[in-house]
């Protein structure tokens, strides 16, 4: 069975490049482009990823991390918080808040598909 991840940014250029790597590495994938649809697919659809901007409309990634990490259903969801804005106070407040680990934009896809499959013990191929 192939493994789910969510992809959740409001910016189409980002989702179409990620959607088209993670399907190409054998992914099922599912894309939201608010905080609120995210939580609504994250409940209905329960991935086992989720890429997750941080500014976002209707829900910042933010509370999109500590509303998944509150509800005991979801604890096994990996969330990778994907954000501009690279300071240590806003990596912090991620991993706080229960973001499995933090990349900052631009990032390489190489190095993103490495961190992905190593959170889904899939190895680092």
């Amino acid at each position: 069975m192939s493994k789910k991840i969510l992809i959740v940014d409001d910016e189409p250029n980002i989702v179409i490049s990620l959607e088209f790597l993670m399907k190409r590495e054998g992914f099922e994938v599912a894309v939201a482009g608010d905080g609120e649809t995210a939580l609504r697919l994250i409940s209905e659809q329960r991935p086992d990823l989720v890429l997750l901007d941080v500014m976002l409309p209707r829900k910042s990634g933010y509370e999109v991390c500590a509303a998944v990490r509150g509800n005991p259903a979801l604890q096994s969801t990996k969330i990778i918080l994907l954000t501009a804005k690279g300071r240590e106070t806003e990596m912090a407040k991620g991993m706080a808040l229960g973001a499995d680990t933090y990349m900052t934009k631009p990032f390489s896809t190489k190095d993103l598909l490495t961190r992905v499959k190593q959170m889904l013990g899939l190895g680092d191929t």
